[in-house]
C-alpha cells in the first residue's frame, strides 16, 4: 500500500496596515497623454528640401547654419552628398521661412548673404567659397 503524506497549505498573507500610513492606493490606469496640437501640426507640414550644388573637393564636407529646426549658428549640420556635386538637407517642421549659411567643413563661411528658404519649399542653392 502507498502512502501519500498531506501537506499543509500556507495560509493567505494578510495586509496589516502600518499605523500613520495611508492605506494601499488601488492601482488606476493612466490615460495616454494627447499629443500637443502643435506637435501634431508641425508633423503635417512638408519637409523643407535645402540642396546646394558645388564641388567641395575630396574629402570635404558641407554644413549648414542658421535659424530653423534642428539648426544652429553655433554648430552646423552635415549635409548628404547625394552627387559628386550635390549636397542636400532634408529639415521638418519648419513653420516659417529658414535663415541660413552654408560652411566648408563647418570652418570656412560662404561668401554673400544669408540664404532664406521658404518653409516646405524644395530650394537649389549654389554657394561660393
Amino acid at each position: 500500500m502507498k502512502s501519500t503524506k498531506k501537506t499543509a497549505s500556507p495560509a493567505p498573507a494578510t495586509f496589516t496596515p502600518t499605523p500613520g500610513l495611508a492605506p494601499e492606493a488601488k492601482i488606476t490606469r493612466i490615460p495616454r497623454a494627447k499629443k500637443d496640437s502643435a506637435v501634431a501640426a508641425a508633423a503635417k507640414l512638408p519637409a523643407t528640401v535645402i540642396t546646394a550644388t558645388i564641388d567641395v573637393g575630396y574629402g570635404n564636407t558641407l554644413y549648414l547654419r542658421g535659424d530653423g529646426p534642428g539648426l544652429s549658428w553655433n554648430k552646423g549640420v552635415a549635409l548628404t552628398c547625394t552627387a559628386d556635386t550635390v549636397w542636400t538637407l532634408t529639415i521638418a517642421g519648419a513653420t516659417r521661412p529658414i535663415i541660413c549659411k552654408f560652411l566648408l567643413n563647418d570652418t570656412t563661411w560662404s561668401r554673400g548673404e544669408d540664404y532664406t528658404v521658404p518653409a516646405g519649399a524644395v530650394t537649389e542653392l549654389v554657394p561660393s567659397f
